[in-house]
């Protein structure tokens, strides 16, 4: 009897054993699991990240399109210019001759003109006595009074009066050309002698300046970069991915790495038509709504898009979402006290890695934010803290 209780103890403890196990993992299977769940919230907004650095609109290089020895510099790195201000001049004195040379012409051409004008009235007055003479001449011999030879001497001699004054009234004509011809070769060369002196095309700030007195510039040569402190913006590249939905005149804010405390508001400017190919990045200029008093070319900026807000949402984080797709994704869902999978439809992503639900969701049910090991259609859960 004794050999035959032991015999059936060793089968009956394994079993005992194998069924307290199965009950153990079924109970810690089967038993509610805290889990945390998505709650809606309103005002939330969608944005999107891109880095660039500060330029400016407005900005030029600027130079003396003719060569020359440098000498004048009146104006310097940093200074603040005014449209027209002479910033700059070449050694000129030689083209200063030429002016004053076609100075010298254009005024003979001018007195060549009066003086054939001069000559036109006094041919004229001839003319006219000449005329006297004849008409005169004509009505005594009508008369018989006077020979047919005199008449036609006074005749030839008003002819030939009309033909003088004709005469000089083309003098007249080629004079005015030859004055025309004298002031237009004067102001080519007042052109050019302009071109010896550089000055500002526009308001702004002298960016750098490169170019000592004495130096021999060549045409072309960059003397000044000046910047419109107006026209300064922010060049930010956003991702072609998170781009689609960027417009002129969102609102943006944009950071400078030299001030990480401080935000400035910003808007969307302009976006380029051509994106970077190679980072496969769009260029979004945003310009602030009140830039600060200084700048710095080619600074690090980070700026910040809004491109919608959502009055009411739910939004679910991405690390809570699997077999993610564009527009589509799965998630763990609580209804009832048991868990479930839903395929949701997604709409905007938020900064901070979450997606909006657009539609999908069971009524009554809410979405698992943080999954755990363990989870399996069915099971009962709760809301962790309740």
């Amino acid at each position: 009897m004794a050999v035959t209780l032991k015999r059936f103890t060793l089968p009956l403890t394994l079993f005992v054993l194998a069924a307290l196990l199965i009950a153990g993992f079924a109970f810690m299977r089967w038993k509610p699991v805290d889990v945390t769940v998505v709650g809606p919230e309103k005002d939330v907004p969608v944005e999107v990240f891109g880095l660039g650095t500060v330029e400016a609109r407005t900005i030029s290089q600027l130079g003396f399109e003719v060569s020359g020895t440098l000498v004048t510099l009146a104006a310097d790195f940093g200074d603040k210019v005014v449209k027209g201000q002479v910033l700059a001049e070449l050694q000129g004195s030689e083209q200063s001759a030429r002016v004053t040379s076609m100075k010298a012409a254009a005024a003979q051409a001018r007195a060549a003109a009066a003086q054939a004008r001069a000559t036109v009235g006094r041919s004229q007055v001839a003319m006219r006595q000449k005329q006297a003479i004849s008409e005169r001449r004509d009505e005594l011999a009508r008369r018989g009074t006077a020979s047919s030879e005199a008449t036609e001497e006074a005749r030839a001699a008003y002819e030939i009066a009309l033909a003088d004054v004709a005469l000089a009234e083309s003098a007249v004509d080629v004079a005015d050309e030859n004055v025309r011809q004298a002031e237009a070769l004067l102001a080519v060369e007042e052109a050019r002698l302009a071109k010896y002196t550089l000055t500002a095309p526009f308001d702004g700030l002298i960016v750098a300046r490169q170019g000592e007195l004495g130096s021999i510039l060549n045409p072309g040569q960059t003397l000044y970069t000046i910047a419109d402190p107006a026209s300064i913006w922010v060049l930010a590249y956003v991702d072609e991915a998170k781009s689609g939905r960027i417009e002129i005149g969102q609102p943006a804010r944009v950071t400078l790495r030299s001030q990480p405390g401080l935000v400035h508001a910003a808007r969307v400017a302009r976006i380029d038509i051509e994106s970077d190919r190679v980072n496969e990045e769009r260029r979004v200029y945003v310009k602030c709504e009140e830039c600060p008093g200084t700048f710095h070319l080619g600074e690090q900026a980070e700026v910040v898009i809004t491109l919608a807000t959502l009055a009411d949402a739910l939004l679910v984080p991405l690390s809570a979402i699997t077999d993610l797709t564009h527009d589509r994704g799965q998630v763990w869902t609580l209804k009832d006290g048991r868990l479930a999978k839903a395929t949701l439809q997604l709409g905007l992503r938020t900064l901070d890695g979450r997606v909006e639900v657009v539609d999908g969701l069971p009524e009554g049910a809410q979405i698992v934010s943080a999954p755990t090991s363990g989870l399996a259609e069915g099971r009962s859960a709760r809301v962790a803290g309740k």
